[in-house]
């Protein structure tokens, strides 16, 4: 009886230990809302269609707002409040979406470009003062890098980071060249190189975070506000459920220590544990290839598809 009761309370201990640690993942969104038309879905069907997968899931995500792609407008403006009164959080990723690493683009002009989009965001339901660099990129030069460190310390703003980041925006130009050439074309191939995609590039940074952190962090997974997204974030949604991974809010993932201190390096961005493993000298390391290549694997499966 006492052996029966151990092997019990070994079990449920085991159990437990597996929830704690099971992998999570937060769902957010760049460049939305998007005004720009797209074949298939206009602009507040493509929104709806988002929303509606996350509300189907129960997911709480994040978007992350680029207010000249439609905000400033009331039609954009309106796609952005439907987000906040779903209950998402949203954030600044800029008005114009600059590079900042660009010469032409200097730090006083990109921290006016938060400056005039947080104007906006902060009167829309669920603001929240997170910024995201734009093509995560933080400054490759010291004034930049710790100039932008400086001002949203100073501005109260946290650094929306990512980890898990994809090449969605790649497969989502794919998708719209080959829907304007044949309205008509058979989509399932595109559906499963986006998500196969998606996999390949969870189970790499899983893998990244026990090598550099030593544990499973909860991954702020970096998708767009796009029309790859509208047609199957259904999907992807259920493909994480599947792999085993727990959906949690972006406020959930963000509150990990690892996410509270920039790495110490001279050029930050990118995914967050690409730059941790540059901090520790290891730009390179196994499968690194895949991480960099914008989807290229998958869009020259397509092309031997004939799409």
């Amino acid at each position: 009886m006492k052996k029966t009761l151990y092997l019990l309370a070994l079990c449920a201990a085991t159990a437990l230990t597996a929830t704690a640690h099971a992998q999570s993942v937060a769902f957010t969104f760049d460049d939305g809302p998007q005004l720009a038309e797209t074949p298939l879905l206009s602009a507040q069907q493509r929104n709806q269609s988002l929303l509606d997968a996350l509300a189907a899931h129960k997911v709480s995500a994040a978007l992350f707002v680029t207010c000249g792609f439609g905000a400033d407008k009331p039609a954009g403006y309106a796609l952005a409040q439907a987000w906040g009164r779903a209950g998402h959080a949203l954030g600044n990723h800029t008005m114009t979406h600059p590079d900042l690493e660009s010469p032409a683009v200097t730090l006083v002009q990109y921290q006016q470009e938060i400056t005039d989009c947080d104007r906006i965001t902060a009167t829309l339901p669920g603001y929240q003062k997170w910024f995201r660099f734009t093509f995560l990129r933080e400054g490759k030069t010291p004034e930049k890098l710790q100039g932008m460190r400086t001002f949203l310390q100073q501005t109260g703003y946290r650094n929306g980071y990512v980890s898990l980041d994809t090449s969605d925006w790649r497969l989502d130009e794919k998708l719209n060249e080959v829907l304007r050439a044949n309205p008509q074309a058979d989509l399932a191939p595109i559906r499963q190189a986006y998500l196969s995609h998606l996999r390949q590039r969870a189970d790499a940074y899983r893998d990244l975070s026990r090598q550099m952190v030593g544990r499973d962090i909860p991954q702020v997974l970096l998708l767009h506000h796009n029309l790859i997204n509208a047609l199957w974030l259904k999907d992807a949604i259920q493909q994480f459920k599947d792999m085993g991974w727990t959906i949690i809010t972006p406020a959930a993932a963000l509150a990990d220590p690892v996410y509270q201190q920039p790495p110490e390096q001279q050029r930050g961005g990118q995914s967050l544990l690409r730059s941790i493993a540059r901090s520790k000298g290891q730009s390179k390391f196994p499968g690194w290839e895949r991480l960099v290549d914008d989807g290229d694997f998958e869009i020259d499966a397509l092309k031997a598809q004939g799409l």
